[in-house]
């Protein structure tokens, strides 16, 4: 084992450790009454009206799946925006293509009506 590697694995051993010894005592000296109050699902102080495997509309997948792959996309403009005038002409033409499937995908899901709430 290289002497790089060890504060990596040092520190992987507390944290193991710690979980480990936490959950030990919590299992050891904690105390078990349940009640049906206790293993009842607390969502902030509100009695619960309905089941939590509520149907979900296919509408919030999509808009969410197109939330998380436009915020990756944007991720991606950020480091380029910043050495853009380092690397110059080339990062641009670079970055072209990217962001014109990245505005073209927009206006599709737009028109497609992917972005609508009703």
């Amino acid at each position: 084992m290289p002497q790089e590697y060890l504060p990596i694995f040092l520190l992987l051993a507390l944290a193991v450790g710690f979980a480990a010894v936490s959950l030990g005592m919590s299992f050891f000296f904690g105390k078990r009454r349940p009640t049906p109050e206790k293993n009842a699902p607390y969502e902030c102080g509100i009695v619960p009206e309905t089941s939590a495997r509520g149907r979900v509309s296919v509408k919030f997948f999509l808009v969410a799946m197109l939330f998380i792959v436009f915020d990756v996309e944007t991720i991606f403009l950020f480091p380029w925006a910043v050495v853009l005038r380092e690397l110059g002409g080339y990062a641009l033409a670079a970055m072209l293509p990217f962001m014109f499937l990245l505005v073209a995908s927009l206006v599709y899901e737009w028109k497609r009506g992917a972005l609508e709430w009703d």
